[in-house]
């Protein structure tokens, strides 16, 4: 094997058509080791995908190519670095932003999808706490990577992304990466996680990937936790939940807890927004409507807040985000209105008040059921409708130049006949359907030019225009509906990651976010951080403490799943429920788990717990075999080692194969694969059984 310290030099033996019928190439050298940077990982990855791959391919030949599964064997036989993922997601976001075209064959949208593909398969590898490790991987800052660079190594909290940190957020803070690094969508992703960046970078495929949707499935249910201690000196640690010993209070974190007191308070606020509507008390404002008035505050706050903690990039990701950033616009219009009607007692002002108040239920009723998303059916529908859109806006700038143009020929026409107020609605009707409005008219726009003019008219917007609209808003929908769980689970991701990954140790629930802001924010002049820090705690818990106890009660009605020692993953190592940022890289045994060692015992596993199936169910669990091994010399057993490490990666290559192929593969094969599967492996660890033992007798 390479040196991994060796310098990798960069050739052009790229795939070809006769790859396939000659033996395989010697290995490449090591293109990182593990004492790079984030930034120099990156340079790297960039410069191995641009020099392998020159020629547009899809992902069928990319998964095939030699680019691809020669990186991804090394990086799961001997990368131990955290940032080796945000690093190859870093890449798929500098390539496809410079793509050539958006059809998805260019090169650079190849080497984007190659990255994408080599993160897919080196997950595809990770234990479960080095999944965690690797996918919560938090980018450090400027000064953090100058102490990287000077040689902290692992064991470092700061060398992890992870430790005591403040109460503002510091994502999109304005990194920018040296060297050949180019400016781009990747060049701002500083305090964001492994996760994020995926989201950033559109890996859609990666993100539906089925290790990394295990993580995101426990970070939805709890399962995982980044906040371990709620205290002023609480550290953001990534980490499995201990029910034994995690503080109730952080349970306010769980994003699946927080979608649950967001809808209530959501029920409440259109509750008092009908109150309010139907008194309409034009004199005086009500006491429903200073409730209104403290809801909608709260509402603004937190909106505010979370566009702090979680960047403006990464907040505009969320469809609803978008809708809750108008409901703000509506609400802060109506307030303002509001307060001036009252004070200087006028009544045309207090009735436009309550008429843009009455545009918020457009938005509000909406967003009341939005955890309908949830559901995979109207998961899928969001989507869609916000791409639609986007296709839709880009359509209506040729249709804006086509009646700009019209518009103007049919005002001058009819001049001295028609205004141009009426002449704009005219050929508003035409478009929209009403053909007989325009031939009614086109004889008083000009006797001569008007009628074969309006025939043009309609004939370009009512059957070209309006079918291409049609055609091409049907074609997007086709599009993504043909990648439904992708976009799904993608929008799930998003709500779960901005509901969970903030930087701030103590977030309060609206309204009662209006308690700091009140009483603790002046205190900020006169009281150092660490003192605020402990009052907001102390805040916390005495506000919230219904909500947390609520919590506590439906996990001790419903169980909570221990998932502290789960077996997801390669052979747990031992201290697997230590810190995260201690735990070393398993060997690549296969990825998932399927075997795993402890003492004298080899365990076969078919399937995955069901503490990591989540939303996603991979079938169910077969029984577990135990296998006694026999007790072997020193000198017995090192002829075997070998022989051990190249089955333990042709295993891990298989299992990789199979999380690749599941993506595509429907519930029921899904589940006659594993099954096959396991019985294959178990069959080959009798077999391997029979030969260790013949050799120790021999």
């Amino acid at each position: 094997m390479a040196n991994r310290n060796q310098h990798w030099t960069p050739s052009l033996d790229g795939l070809t058509d006769d790859d396939a019928g000659h033996p395989p190439e010697p290995a490449t050298p090591s293109v990182i080791h593990d004492a790079m940077s984030f930034t120099e990982m990156c340079e790297r990855f960039k410069c191995y995908f641009t020099d392998k791959i020159n020629t547009p391919q899809n992902v069928r030949a990319l998964k095939a190519s030699t680019v691809v599964t020669r990186l991804a064997e090394e990086l799961r036989d001997d990368s131990q670095n955290p940032a080796t993922l945000a690093a190859l997601l870093w890449c798929r976001a500098q390539f496809a932003f410079s793509a050539d075209d958006d059809s998805g064959e260019g090169v650079d949208m190849s080497r984007a999808m190659a990255c994408e593909l080599v993160a897919c398969e080196f997950t595809s590898a990770l234990s479960a706490a080095d999944a965690l490790r690797y996918l919560c991987f938090e980018l450090p800052s400027e000064p953090e990577m100058e102490v990287q660079e000077s040689g902290v190594r692992p064991g470092n909290n700061r060398e992890s992304g992870y430790g005591t940190i403040s109460e503002s957020s510091t994502f999109l803070s304005g990194f920018s990466a040296s060297g050949d690094v180019e400016e781009g969508p990747g060049s701002d992703y500083v305090g964001l996680n492994t996760l994020e960046i995926a989201v950033m970078a559109d890996a859609k495929r990666f993100i539906s990937h089925r290790p990394v949707q295990m993580v995101i499935n426990g970070i939805w249910d709890g399962s995982i936790s980044f906040w371990k201690k709620l205290d002023i000196h609480g550290s953001k640690t990534p980490h499995f939940y201990n029910a034994r010993k995690g503080d109730p209070y952080l349970r306010l974190r769980v994003p699946k807890y927080q979608k649950v007191f967001e809808a209530a308070f959501f029920t409440v606020l259109l509750a008092l927004y009908y109150v309010v509507l139907a008194e309409r008390n034009p004199h005086h404002i009500t006491a429903s409507e200073g409730a209104l008035f403290v809801f909608f505050t709260a509402f603004i706050a937190d909106e505010i807040s979370s566009i702090i903690d979680s960047g403006v990039q990464f907040y505009a990701q969320d469809l609803w985000s978008l809708l809750d950033l108008c409901m703000v616009a509506i609400g802060v219009i109506y307030l303002v209105l509001r307060i001036i009607g009252v004070v200087e007692y006028s009544d045309d002002i207090t009735d436009t008040a309550f008429d843009v108040l009455s545009l918020e239920a457009l938005l509000l009723v909406p967003r009341v059921f939005s955890l309908l998303t949830l559901n995979q059916y109207f998961g899928v529908l969001i989507p869609c409708l916000k791409q639609m859109t986007k296709e839709f806006c880009q359509f209506c700038i040729l249709v804006v130049i086509i009646y700009c143009g019209f518009l103007t020929t049919f005002s001058l026409l009819a001049r001295d006949r028609m205004s141009l107020k009426d002449t704009a609605w005219l050929l508003i009707y035409v478009f929209f359907g009403s053909s007989y409005a325009g031939f009614s008219a086109m004889r008083e726009i000009s006797p001569v030019l008007g009628p074969p003019l309006m025939i043009i008219f309609v004939t370009l917007t009512n059957i070209l225009l309006i079918t291409s609209l049609i055609s091409l808003l049907s074609n997007s929908l086709t599009s993504m509906m043909s990648n439904a769980r992708e976009e799904y689970l993608f929008m799930f991701s998003i709500m779960v990651l901005e509901s969970s990954t903030s930087n701030r140790l103590v977030v309060f629930f609206p309204p009662l976010n209006l308690l700091p802001l009140i009483l603790l924010r002046p205190l900020r002049l006169i009281l150092p951080a660490a003192r605020l820090r402990g009052l907001r705690i102390a805040l916390l818990k005495a506000s919230h403490f219904p909500f947390a106890a609520a919590i506590m009660a439906y996990e001790r009605i419903t169980g909570v799943k221990e998932t502290r020692h789960t077996n997801w993953g390669p052979a747990r190592t031992p201290g697997a429920g230590a810190s995260i940022s201690s735990v070393s890289r398993r060997p690549p045994l296969a990825g998932l788990g399927i075997f795993s060692s402890h003492g004298n015992h080899r365990r076969s596993i078919v399937g995955l717990p069901s503490e990591w199936t989540g939303r996603l169910r991979l079938g169910p669990q077969a029984p577990v075999q135990n296998h006694h091994h026999h007790h072997y010399s020193q000198h017995q057993q090192q002829p075997t080692k070998s022989s051990a490490s190249s089955t333990r990666s042709a295993r891990a290559r298989t299992i990789g194969n199979m999380y690749r192929d599941q993506d595509t593969m429907g519930d029921d094969v899904r589940d006659q694969e594993m099954r096959r599967m396991g019985k294959m492996l178990e069959e080959l660890t009798r077999k391997v059984d029979a030969i260790l033992e013949h050799h120790g007798t021999a």
